[in-house]
């Protein structure tokens, strides 16, 4: 019995909650000629129902969901023998429980199934079912409670429309809420991991070291692991790369935006602009293989050619390539934002005398500037955040050095590497990731606050 088909029955029962609803409230009407005798149409009194017979049923079986295995878990485990838990760490604890699931559930095992595990997973798919059982009843149960109690209160003077409207108004809330909450529990969890982190490791040491080596010992006769957590070769190989694609993408970008909007005719707008933003839809694996197989082996024979000594993976080679595929970023957003300006500003400027051109830079860009440095902050942001064509074209090695032709590492890369595989989440070398993260959340909102402070002063200049 699994819960989308329980999903699927209350949604029967939601659409069944508003055909009644809105046929009861026809009826007290006296009939469809006498709706207007009704306080609201009758769609909100078929709304008032339905929303009575969904939303606590669903509700409710979001949380049963949610909760629902913890105590079963609990209780599987409060009647568990005491010599089966003695002298057991809470996590081989855990693995005991994962067992006593995966036996119940048919799956296999880590261990030799004893007696008293095979007792304990017969109690678990026990409980199981009856939890399952239950949750079916008290869900349907609900459902038909609620639908019920919407058609009783169904009467001319109720004012459905104003508590539908206040239903929905309480779901758009908390929806807000949700996207608030998460992101703060985001931030959180990344800052009390970094305060770990700096606990162990100096910010000093972090932000302004030199040498990056997050290997450390596993054993104390553990030889070349002692770890260095010197930050600032990440730092520089970010801001390089991220430099190199925006000075790409930037004018390409902003220069096919304006040819687009103010030049190109009609029939070349149409294919130009999808083809352009065909790039932002390639998977950036791909642009990564472009990058390794085409770009820098392009770049380093040429280098050679010219008598430079060009590494095999370099931060050109990513740069060009990562502005390439932000090009779309800047040049769609850019080109909707131009298009936005009231056409009545060209024509008054072009009243004046002015030209095309001139119209262009002191009319038409001034206005749209805001936009545009939104579009700019996106496409910086993007270039942060990009880790597959650094990892493929520019390399993992942590090399401090002003050269785009040398291979470099970004912030986000070495996040990945962090956390690749099984790690310790209490070593220094796992909690630097959430260090490097929280360095680049905060570089963000810097970028952010920048860019609010640009658009506000020429909105200003320009009213």
């Amino acid at each position: 019995m699994h819960s989308s088909t329980l999903l699927i029955i209350v949604l029967g029962l939601m659409s069944l909650a508003y055909y009644l609803g809105r046929k009861r409230a026809i009826v007290s009407a006296g009939g469809a000629g006498r709706i207007s005798t009704l306080h609201s149409l009758p769609t909100y009194y078929g709304l008032y129902a339905a929303l009575w017979a969904g939303i606590p049923a669903i509700l409710l079986m979001g949380l049963w969901t949610a909760f629902q295995d913890e105590i079963l878990v609990a209780l599987v485990k409060a009647e568990l023998p005491g010599s089966m838990l003695e002298g057991l760490s809470p996590g081989a604890v855990g693995l005991l429980v994962n067992d006593i699931k995966n036996l119940a559930s048919g799956a296999i095992v880590s261990r030799v199934a004893t007696p008293e595990m095979q007792a304990a997973a017969d109690r678990f798919a026990l409980f199981s079912q009856i939890a399952v059982w239950a949750m079916w009843l008290g869900v349907l149960a609900l459902a038909v409670g609620g639908m019920a109690f919407a058609w009783l209160r169904t009467n001319p003077r109720m004012r459905a429309r104003n508590r539908v409207e206040s239903i929905f108004m309480v779901i758009l809330v908390v929806f807000s809420s949700i996207a608030i909450l998460t992101t703060l529990g985001i931030v959180l969890s990344v800052l009390f991991e970094s305060l770990r982190f700096f606990q162990e490791i100096s910010p000093l040491d972090f932000f302004f070291g030199t040498l990056w080596s997050p290997q450390t010992a596993l054993r104390a006769d553990q030889v070349g692991a002692s770890g260095a957590f010197g930050a600032v070769p990440l730092f520089t190989g970010t801001l390089m790369v991220s430099t190199i694609a925006m000075l790409v993408a930037v004018p390409i970008g902003l220069m096919s935006a304006i040819y687009l909007s103010e030049y190109a005719p009609r029939r070349v707008r149409s294919w130009a602009k999808p083809t352009l933003e065909v790039l932002a839809g390639v998977p950036t694996v791909v642009y990564g293989f472009f990058a390794a197989l085409t770009v820098a082996p392009f770049i380093r024979e040429l280098g050679m050619s010219m008598g430079l000594n060009v590494a095999s993976e370099s931060a050109l080679a990513a740069g060009l390539v990562m502005g390439v595929m932000i090009i779309p970023f800047v040049s769609s957003l850019s080109e909707d934002v131009i298009n936005a300006v009231p056409q009545a500003m060209r024509d008054g400027s072009y009243a004046l005398g002015a030209t095309q051109s001139e119209t262009i830079r002191r009319v038409v860009i001034p206005a749209a500037l805001p936009g545009i440095v939104g579009g700019v902050l996106l496409a910086v942001s993007r270039a942060i955040g990009e880790t597959m064509i650094v990892v493929m074209a520019a390399g993992l090695a942590a090399n401090l050095t002003a050269n785009p032709l040398d291979s470099v590492t970004t912030v986000t890369v070495q996040i990945v590497t962090l956390l690749t595989g099984d790690q310790e989440f209490d070593s220094a070398k796992t909690m630097a990731a959430f260090a490097l993260g929280l360095t680049l959340f905060v570089v963000t909102l810097a970028l952010n606050v920048i860019a609010l402070h640009i658009v506000r002063k020429y909105r200003e200049q320009y009213e």
